[in-house]
This record gives C-alpha cells, sequence and structure tokens, in this order.
C-alpha cells in the first residue's frame, strides 16, 4: 500500500489510502493506516471534549 496519507471511509467503513473514496464520506487524513483505523473512536473523543468545553462556557 502507498505510504503517507490515510483515510476512513464511512461508506465502506474501512482504512483507505488517499486515492480512495470521495472526502465527502471519508475522515482524515491520518498519518499512518493505524491511526485511520480509530477514526471514528478519535472523532468521538474530540465530539466529548468539545462539548465538555461548551459545558464550561455555559456555566460562565
Amino acid at each position: 500500500m502507498p505510504r503517507g496519507r490515510w483515510y476512513f471511509c464511512l461508506k465502506h467503513r474501512q482504512v483507505e489510502p488517499k486515492a480512495g473514496c470521495r472526502a465527502a464520506d471519508r475522515l482524515g487524513p491520518y498519518p499512518d493506516e493505524r491511526t485511520a483505523a480509530r477514526a471514528l473512536e478519535i472523532a468521538e473523543e474530540r465530539t466529548e471534549a468539545a462539548d465538555e468545553a461548551d459545558r464550561w462556557k455555559d456555566e460562565d
């Protein structure tokens, strides 16, 4: 497989290289295959962190 940027395809639920599905169907880029495989987990972590930051703002 090619080296470089990796993506997680939401349509096919799999990791793919840059020459994959259209951008609207993917998350990324990620630095490697292993990180791209965690794309949904990473997105969930980032969403939770943003939600927590919003809760702090609402308390001010």
